[in-house]
């Protein structure tokens, strides 16, 4: 008990750290998540999301794994799937023991419901929804991952850190900036706060509320490139912009 009390107080203080001070409710989903599931923030098993806790991949193998899951089988479900549209349709069906009858979940994908950063990996991302969909059944885990959510979702609501200009876009179709930002600083772990700064003296404004459209659309698309062809030296440009008291030695 003293072990999982530990990391329930870890937990909270890093997340803390990571997205600032957390609502009571916040706090309180999370200790109860970290208790029964052991989801761990330093490791990003868990993601805070507009306000709500989402639970990544790679949290689910962990967990997985640390309850001794027998097997994990997908099969390409080709009578669904249209790969000339894009279209994906995974099945995976999670085998907590040998010689169970496993839990199953789909998964699916197609350009419109994927991140601009990974069109053309449908076929990943079904997969990976459906793994993701299978292993939440077979351990009752309530929290939707983040994997499985789309970019038109309605859960998402507009965050006021990136600024109005980076929450326009939805209404035609198109993945709001937003959206676009936050998948790449997960997919490369990069630092937030050293993004935003980054963002303002790209654009010339002194927060990324008075940016433009235009100027917030070319900032996202400069550090998908970067990330993408060299990112140490992003992650170098990006320390430049620490305040003298974050500089570590």
């Amino acid at each position: 008990m003293t072990r999982k009390s530990n990391s329930v107080r870890a937990n909270v203080r890093l997340a803390q750290i990571t997205w600032g001070p957390l609502p009571r409710t916040a706090v309180y989903c999370l200790r109860k998540i970290t208790m029964a599931f052991g989801l761990s923030v330093a490791l990003g098993d868990v993601q805070l999301i507009d306000g709500r806790w989402y639970v990544t991949h790679a949290g689910l193998l962990r967990m997985a794994q640390r309850r001794r899951c027998h097997g994990i089988k997908t099969s390409l479900q080709e009578h669904l799937s249209d790969p000339v549209a894009g279209r994906w349709i995974f099945k995976a069906t999670v085998y907590k023991v040998p010689g169970s009858d496993g839990f199953i979940g789909f998964g699916d994908a197609d350009p419109s419901s994927v991140s601009a950063l990974v069109r053309g990996a449908e076929m990943r991302v079904a997969e990976t929804r459906a793994v993701n969909r299978a292993l939440r059944k077979a351990y009752g885990i309530g929290l939707c991952s983040v994997e499985e959510l789309g970019l038109h979702s309605s859960s998402f609501e507009p965050e006021k850190r990136f600024g109005a200009a980076g929450n326009k876009g939805s209404a035609n179709g198109q993945p709001r900036l937003r959206d676009k930002l936050c998948l790449l600083i997960r997919r490369y772990e990069l630092d937030p706060n050293l993004i935003k700064r980054y963002a303002a003296d790209f654009c010339g404004t002194e927060t990324l509320r008075d940016a433009s459209r235009d100027l917030v659309e070319a900032f996202v698309a400069t550090v998908a490139k970067e990330a993408a062809n060299d990112r140490a030296a992003l992650v170098c440009k990006l320390n430049s912009y620490c305040q003298p008291e974050e500089v570590r030695p």
